[in-house]
């Protein structure tokens, strides 16, 4: 065998490849702080890697795809985030406020992330306003789930609690679209985003609270 296709070169290619493609990921997403994806062009970004630009088609066919990978990137953790919250059994009030803590913390974390979602959500290229809708609509379908299984769900029909999912995801973006706009060397306009964020939740359920159940 060709020590050139052993397992353990096939381990570094592989790797290697990796590595290349989340280095091209990671130069777009710096880049796309201070511009749209439309406006983005792969030669700039495989300039920032130190790559040719022909090795960019090895990882993606063109700047919608690696925009759509970065919308995977940039909502994967805090889908895990939230579902955690909502999986615990607690009052509403305290799941309200671990809501509002974990938005805040995954902006604290991912502000460049939360950047690129809330501009491309409305923005130029289509393949990503669409992922970013789908990955929502999926984050919805999720918080639907964890909300059925609640005691303040029961007798409500299935559509009302996916209408009170997409209230609660719509709100999490806004706020951590809010948060990441804030200034970084005011902490009170942050204060004053989660607090405003957590009675704007509250006002949530005490609607839910109300709803009157299917029949």
């Amino acid at each position: 065998m060709n020590s050139s296709s052993t397992p353990a070169t096939l381990g570094v290619r592989q790797a290697q490849k990796l590595k290349t493609r989340q280095a091209l990921l990671d130069a777009a997403l710096k880049l796309l702080e201070e511009q749209s994806l439309s406006s983005l062009g792969l030669r700039e970004v495989t300039r920032v890697v130190g790559v040719a630009p022909a090795a960019f088609y090895r990882h993606f066919r063109d700047m919608a795809e690696l925009g759509v990978a970065l919308v995977e990137e940039s909502l994967a953790s805090l889908h895990v985030m939230i579902r955690a919250v909502l999986a615990e059994q607690q009052e509403a009030e305290e799941v309200i406020d671990r809501s509002v803590e974990a938005v805040a913390e995954y902006v604290r974390r991912h502000p460049a992330h939360v950047r690129f979602v809330a501009r491309e959500r409305h923005g130029g290229v289509r393949a990503v306003r669409e992922a970013i809708a789908a990955e929502l609509a999926r984050f919805g379908d999720e918080v639907a789930a964890a909300l059925a299984a609640q005691e303040a769900a029961r007798g409500w029909s299935a559509e009302d609690v996916r209408m009170l999912a997409g209230l609660y995801v719509d709100h999490l973006v806004m706020t951590a679209s809010a948060f990441v706009e804030a200034s970084t060397e005011d902490p009170a306009e942050e204060r004053a985003i989660a607090d405003t964020a957590r009675r704007q939740l509250r006002l949530i359920s005490l609607g839910r609270r109300h709803w009157p159940a299917a029949s």
